[in-house]
């Protein structure tokens, strides 16, 4: 029975952001089919930022009306939206509509935005049903929530999505090029054109390379349909929970007095919390929000700092323009930097439940070094078409390493900054929330001008490049 739990447990925590992370994994696809092209990630990381209504009117509501709403009802509609819009997606997300100056994926955005608030609406709703289950399936609901970045971007990688190569095309020099004068031969990683001499016809050939879809193993319905069947799971999982047993203790005691508890979250022995209360230590039990005192505050508006920052690069502003700083690369460049950072997110959780690490000296440094390679990503975006060494192989395997490391870094850090404010107070780790998303937010209107207003970032045909080595 045990047994049956941990596995139903897991698979509810998958539902928790598993259609928005499949989402950024197919990208590599979509920008290839969609008229948003290069810019739909910008549009992507906008949308998905205002969806946070959903958590921010469940917290106004939890504070001003305690006890109006109930979790079982709302975690229900949470998770049937979510597999409803996964499979609508499958059938709607290349439909366009005229809006304004042109074709726009006007039901591919509204989409985007249900999966977005279904997936930020499970963050204020899941935790707080977790409390109702023993403390050891809580290490079970995060192995959930890391799968549920890893198994798209498995599903990804197997699908192939997005892979293309160069078609190298052969037109006379002095006639219009026809079914008969022009040949195709896939030429991949080439990117410059040649003058062919002595190729049979009227006159010398020129010939040009042209950038060309590869089939992926399977088309984006197959894979919003995966995506829906498993948020089904997730629904059906979360059913069969509320069919178990109830357990002997209720959560929250267990979570105050159990043992077994992560070796990463347990509080260190002798570690100072705060000042006692002045009114002894029992009223400080009773009052655990009560530990942190004036002294910390420095401390505190560091870390909070540090997690607005870190959600503002990771959430705002490099995803939008990961395909600039990519695709000059090509496109297997691009395939594989969106596949293994997508990756790169719940192995980092799981490293941080086993290696942990507190310092706030050792965690600023790691940020340091996780916003170099985001600033190198950056860089490279702001060099397209041509950026450091495009057309070497070393190029692409820098890009790829960059995003892995930039992910990996600070995703470990994100996660040892909620694990010091989960030991500070409950309200540490609500404010921990609100510089979450208002720094995903900052990040996202910072871009979004830069982006698709000002455009200041040049996109290219990888194919096509003339760049000098």
């Amino acid at each position: 029975m045990a047994l049956l739990t941990h596995l139903l447990v897991c698979t509810f925590g998958l539902g928790s952001w598993v259609a928005i992370n499949g989402l950024w994994v197919e990208l590599p696809l979509l920008v290839t089919e969609l008229p948003e092209g290069w810019y739909l990630p910008s549009y992507l990381t906008v949308v998905i930022q205002l969806a946070n209504i959903g958590p921010l009117l469940v917290t106004l509501l939890h504070h001003f009306q305690p006890g109006c709403l109930l979790e079982v009802p709302i975690i229900f509609t949470v998770l049937g939206v979510g597999t409803v819009a996964c499979t609508l997606f499958a059938f709607l997300w290349n439909v366009t509509s005229w809006v304004l100056d042109g074709h726009h994926s006007v039901a591919f955005m509204v989409l985007t935005f249900f999966l977005a608030l279904v997936d930020c609406t499970s963050s204020v709703t899941f935790l707080p049903f977790m409390s109702r289950l023993p403390a050891h399936y809580l290490t079970t609901f995060f192995v959930g929530e890391g799968l549920s970045g890893l198994l798209p971007a498995l599903v990804a990688l197997v699908q192939g999505s997005g892979l293309t190569t160069c078609v190298n095309v052969t037109e006379p020099s002095d006639t219009t090029p026809s079914a008969q004068t022009t040949r195709s031969i896939v030429f991949p990683q080439a990117s410059n054109s040649t003058f062919v001499p002595d190729l049979p016809g009227p006159a010398h050939s020129a010939v040009h390379l042209e950038s060309r879809n590869l089939p992926a193993r399977f088309s984006p319905l197959v894979f919003f349909l995966l995506l829906s069947f498993m948020m089904a799971c997730c629904l059906v999982a979360f059913f069969l929970l509320q069919r178990q047993p109830r357990p002997r203790e209720s959560s929250i005691e267990d979570l105050l007095t159990s043992q077994v508890t992560l070796h990463s979250i347990r509080p260190r022995e002798g570690e100072d919390l705060g000042p006692p209360s002045p009114r002894g230590s029992g009223k400080a039990q009773e009052h655990p929000e009560e530990k942190t005192g004036p002294r910390h505050a420095a401390s505190l508006i560091c870390i909070y700092t540090l997690v607005a920052f870190i959600n503002a690069l990771t959430n705002g502003v490099l995803p939008s323009v990961q395909t600039y700083s990519c695709l000059s690369y090509g496109p297997i460049a691009y395939h594989l930097s969106a596949t293994f950072s997508s990756m790169a997110n719940p192995l980092a959780c799981f490293l941080s439940m086993f290696l942990p690490q507190r310092s706030l000296p050792f965690l600023g440094v790691l940020t340091v070094l996780g916003t170099g390679f985001g600033a190198y990503n950056m860089a490279m975006a702001v060099m397209s078409p041509c950026p450091l060494m495009q057309g070497h192989w070393g190029g692409e395997v820098l890009i790829v390493a960059s995003w892995v490391l930039f992910v990996g870094c600070l995703s470990y850090v994100k996660v040892m900054l909620g694990v010091i404010l989960r030991d500070r107070s409950r309200s540490a780790l609500l404010w921990c929330g609100a510089a979450v998303q208002l720094g995903s937010l900052l990040g996202a209107v910072l871009m979004f001008p830069l982006v698709n207003v000002f455009r200041l970032f040049s996109s290219a045909d990888f194919c096509s490049l003339q760049c000098s080595t």
